[in-house]
């Protein structure tokens, strides 16, 4: 089993059933973890959190993964927080866009309890000790 305590993760997406898996995967490993609903919902709580990862579902109403990753990367203060886009869709178009707003990782949906540890130990421990 893999220890993340104390790591910080955000999961942004507008499906109850995806956030609910994630939080229960990430819980399992000790993480800190942090819902969102919505891009919108997701820039207020980036701003009380301070999250180490935020996985960004891309289709959402109001403000989509795109617009938020974007955002996010604009802002200096959290720019260097690695942003891992959501999304069904595994196309090339879909990750060539993701990159473009400066995402770090694309993951498909449904993700499997490893591919989500996994996404979260590479971009978490690779970093070093923000300051």
């Amino acid at each position: 089993m893999t220890d993340l305590t104390g790591i910080k993760v955000m999961v942004v997406d507008d499906s109850n059933t995806i956030r609910r898996s994630a939080e229960i995967f990430l819980a399992q490993s000790g993480c800190e973890i942090i819902l969102a609903s919505d891009g919108f919902d997701a820039m207020a709580k980036i701003i009380d959190h301070h999250p180490d990862i935020i996985f960004l579902d891309i289709v959402m109403p109001r403000l989509d993964g795109y617009q938020a990753c974007m955002l996010i990367k604009q802002n200096p203060k959290y720019k260097k927080v690695p942003v891992v886009m959501l999304s069904s869709k595994s196309g090339l178009f879909d990750r060539a866009r993701g990159r473009m707003v400066g995402s770090d990782e694309y993951l498909t949906k449904p993700f499997t309890r490893e591919a989500l540890l996994d996404t979260v130990k590479k971009h978490t421990f690779a970093q070093p000790e923000l300051v």
